[in-house]
């Protein structure tokens, strides 16, 4: 068992700095990092590490940290109890004595995904999903997203209790926020979403939750403007954000309201619907055909675009699960096939035939307007963060799905390494935690990737993950893999 001893190294700043020293200290380790030691893994956590030691050195490696910043070739980088202590220059950095240290010549580090519209549920056909309290987990880590926030829940007991054993060493996973149950109001035909009465209701949904564990709270396609606004000063209150997949309320009210971030992008938005109702939820063809007209360079779309960067609303890309309507887009991964029930994979497999042939279909419009309306997102200032949603009707699978989604966002116009800013520290920049995690630097958590190959120059190599280290222990991604096999879509 490890131990983070970091209280003296504070009191020992602050004496010598005054506050300041302090507060430069806790800008590098905030409250989770402190002197309590790490739960002790248990023998099925254990069965999937591959590294660990007090200290760990990764030698001749290439390291993309993040920010965006170019790639920088054979370096060395130390992990000390759980944390980056040193990054460098090979020829120059030391290695401590001691240390438990791996050539990785020809292999790249960077930072854990950050994504931040996931799910631990599976649709099972029928409008009806299964919890994946075994499977997405594993996946998810393995896949390299070592931070992940819920999007939404469908069981939130069952989310709040995975984070709960994931914290303590119980089962492999990724650091969690949960959001809520969906705030929704009438009109989804899915049994397990209650439907809000009106603005209270809205209130004390987010309180309960909240006082449950919940960190997080996403509002839904049929809420009202006015229960949106009560949910946003709730969850403002208790110090928690607030994001929206929405219909009836437009993205532009929505940002008046004070939304903190909007799922899926553009192809949601019915702010372009002609003679759109307040508070109502068009039909999705009309949706669709405003879309389908619409001219992302127009003064429509950028004064939307603006708008939103103006009131700091932050945009949460999926691109993995639209391209799932996309006719002609290549299919789910083999391993992802591979990690599904024949059942799951039977119906996604069917349902690609049927959208194959939809010669009607808007999506292959819709789909290249989203990333269009994205990327200009961005280069207009906004904080685009990422994330897969592995709804639809499947073939999204957790950690496949991370890394198709940078892929996406490179085909989006992004360059890889802005791609992997935006799949990391643009995440943890949303969730307020830069200063611990998202990008490789001194002091900072020890939630790295470690691939074969460059992604800096081959997007396509982050598919190549060997080992997930989370919180300075290295799991063996081919190990979580496959003791998922056959299970997405059960449990």
């Amino acid at each position: 068992m490890r131990s983070r001893f970091l209280v003296a190294l504070c009191l020992a700043l602050a004496g010598v700095s005054g506050l300041s020293g302090l507060s430069a200290v806790s800008r590098l380790f905030d409250a989770r990092l402190s002197a309590q030691p790490l739960p002790a893994l248990s023998p099925a956590v254990r069965a999937f590490v591959s590294v660990d030691a007090p200290v760990v050195a990764l030698t001749h490696v290439r390291v993309i940290d993040g920010t965006g910043a170019p790639a920088k070739a054979d370096q060395t980088l130390i992990i000390r109890d759980g944390l980056i202590a040193a990054v460098g220059d090979a020829a120059t950095t030391v290695v401590p004595a001691g240390a438990r240290v791996l050539d990785l010549t020809g292999r790249t580090v960077l930072p854990g995904f950050v994504m931040l519209h996931e799910h631990m549920f599976y649709p099972a056909g029928q409008g009806a999903y299964n919890e994946m309290v075994y499977s997405f987990p594993r996946l998810y880590l393995a896949g390299g997203a070592t931070t992940i926030r819920t999007a939404g829940s469908m069981v939130p007991y069952a989310d709040l209790n995975l984070k709960k054993w994931i914290d303590e060493g119980r089962i492999p996973g990724p650091e969690m926020d949960v959001t809520g149950p969906y705030l929704e109001g009438p009109g989804l035909p899915i049994a397990a979403v209650k439907e809000l009465k009106d603005a209270n209701d809205a209130r004390r949904m987010v309180d309960w939750w909240a006082d449950e564990g919940a960190t997080s709270f996403k509002a839904y396609m049929h809420i009202t403007r006015a229960e949106l606004g009560a949910a946003i000063q709730e969850a403002h209150k208790r110090g928690f954000k607030l994001t929206g997949h929405l219909c009836s309320v437009t993205f532009s009210e929505a940002a008046d309201l004070g939304i903190d971030d909007l799922e899926h992008g553009l192809v949601v938005s019915t702010d372009f619907v002609p003679d759109k109702q307040p508070d109502v939820c068009p039909p999705q063809s009309e949706v669709q055909a405003s879309l389908v007209k619409l001219d992302i360079a127009g003064p429509a779309a950028q004064a939307l675009i603006h708008k939103l960067v103006a009131h700091h609303v932050a945009l949460t890309s999926t691109l993995t699960v639209f391209e799932t309507f996309v006719p002609g887009r290549p299919p789910a991964s083999e391993r992802a096939l591979d990690a599904m029930v024949s059942e799951a994979r039977d119906m996604y497999l069917r349902q690609r035939v049927r959208i194959a042939v939809d010669t009607a279909s808007p999506w292959t419009i819709l789909f290249k307007k989203e990333m269009e309306f994205e990327h200009a997102f961005a280069e207009a200032g906004g904080l685009l963060v990422s994330g897969t949603d592995p709804t639809g009707y499947g073939g999204v699978v957790a950690g496949f799905s991370n890394q198709r989604e940078v892929e996406l966002l490179v085909e989006a116009g992004f360059t890889p390494l802005q791609a992997i800013e935006i799949a990391t520290l643009n995440g943890a920049r949303y969730l307020g935690r830069e200063n611990r995690i998202g990008s490789i630097a001194d002091g900072k958590q020890a939630d790295l990737i470690v691939v074969q190959g460059d992604p800096s120059t081959k997007i396509s190599d982050i598919e190549h993950v060997e080992t997930v280290f989370k919180d300075g222990i290295g799991y063996d991604s081919q190990k979580l893999i496959a003791a998922t096999l056959g299970t997405v879509g059960l449990r």
